[in-house]
């Protein structure tokens, strides 16, 4: 069904779910469609590719339940709590461009800053989590007043101290780290039952806490532990203290470790759709387990071959599809699969496609790196590696 996004946020947080039910026993006697109310469940785990509306599904369940108001009293107490591409742009840079050496990440005071480290001094549990992410010796240093950070690798002695700047990767694990100790906090105050007993009143209203792709620059060890923490936090957040979950992904690691990790739970595959409208479909069963979304790759590489829109997402979509199947057929890297490509004979032909394909597919590292857009020859690059994914690997030929 096609849906705008702030209708999907209305079925997210509606106090019930109303499914229709087809039973045995109408279809005896009519085709008839049965209302089934449900409560919401605890937790709501959405697969979808980026560019697809995560994270603006995120600011329209926002928006729905807690928007903003001119009348909007300052003692305020936040009903939705997420993390998102607007929370790590709390956080931007002072290069220190004359001088080159004072560098500080500088933190916008907003409630989530202040809670976080004003009101609940966390600066200290951010750091354990941010360092348990990285390493042990990269140490964020923050000011009185909370405004910036510096970071330095301690080598225990006076002289390893260094201000430094810390890689991109490096930046989304540390604003994660700040969300994180403070969802941590946010449950033990709220499974305290007795609101007066509470430490702090300024939770009390919350009803919803929306994760959007925490940290996918991690490899693949340090992202299932921090899926299996994420799950950790929900599954100690009592289901008297009423809090709700959404939490949306990319990545079917993440995802699958959160299914596996999680019992009361709806799962869905969010699409959009190519006149602007998005769908939202529930995902049942093993369906989640064995998380085929290689064929989702395929029908995307497929559509925008077909439309002549090749984008840089399109190489790291070819690449995973690649990667996939290499893994799926024993080979060791995914780069031995290229030798079947046609013009593969040809001086240099297979590193060049190798490279393109790496180019356009690789995270960058720096944080002022950019990489251009596809040329005509390179889109044409996607289109025939695909063929050769198609034609020579065993991929089923669908006829029209």
């Amino acid at each position: 069904m096609s849906l705008t996004l702030i209708e999907i946020a209305r079925q997210l947080s509606s106090p019930v779910v109303t499914r229709k039910i087809v039973t045995k026993e109408t279809r005896q006697i009519a085709p008839k469609e049965v209302d089934e109310n449900k409560p919401v469940p605890k937790v709501q785990l959405i697969y979808a590719f980026n560019a697809n509306g995560k994270t603006r599904l995120s600011s329209a369940v926002k928006q729905l339940i807690d928007p903003k108001t001119d009348d909007r009293a300052d003692d305020h107490r936040p009903k939705v709590l997420y993390y998102n591409a607007f929370t790590e742009d709390l956080f931007f840079w002072d290069n220190d461009l004359e001088a080159d050496t004072e560098r500080k990440l500088k933190i916008h005071r907003n409630a989530f800053t202040k809670s976080a480290f004003e009101e609940l001094g966390l600066d200290f549990n951010v750091t354990t989590t941010f360092q348990r992410y990285t390493q042990r010796n990269l140490t964020p240093r923050f000011s009185p007043d909370f405004s910036e950070v510096t970071f330095s690798l301690e080598r225990g002695d006076d002289e390893g101290i260094e201000t430094l700047k810390i890689s991109k990767g490096e930046e989304s694990n540390f604003i994660w780290s700040v969300f994180y100790s403070l969802l941590d906090q946010v449950i033990s105050v709220r499974n305290v039952v007795e609101v007066e007993d509470r430490e702090t009143q300024q939770f009390n209203d919350l009803e919803y806490v929306f994760i959007d792709d925490p940290v996918t620059s991690l490899d693949e060890n340090h992202l299932i532990e921090l899926a299996v923490d994420v799950a950790g936090l929900i599954k100690r957040s009592e289901s008297s203290n009423g809090l709700k979950f959404i939490v949306t992904t990319h990545s079917p690691l993440f995802y699958n470790v959160l299914y596996n990790e999680l019992k009361n739970k709806s799962c869905y595959m969010l699409e959009r759709l190519d006149d602007g409208t998005f769908k939202l479909d529930a995902k049942q069963g093993d369906s989640n387990r064995s998380f085929s979304y290689h064929l989702y790759l395929r029908k995307v590489l497929e559509e925008a071959i077909a439309a002549d829109k090749i984008e840089r997402f399109h190489f790291m979509f070819l690449r995973n599809l690649y990667e996939k199947t290499a893994a799926f057929l024993g080979y060791q890297n995914w780069g031995e699969l290229l030798n079947t490509v046609q013009d593969i004979d040809a001086p240099g032909a297979r590193e060049g496609y190798l490279n393109r394909v790496m180019q356009f597919s690789s995270h960058s590292t720096l944080s002022g790196e950019q990489v251009r857009e596809p040329t005509a020859q390179e889109k044409q690059t996607v289109n025939l590696l695909f063929e050769n994914l198609m034609n020579n690997y065993g991929y089923r030929q669908q006829v029209a």
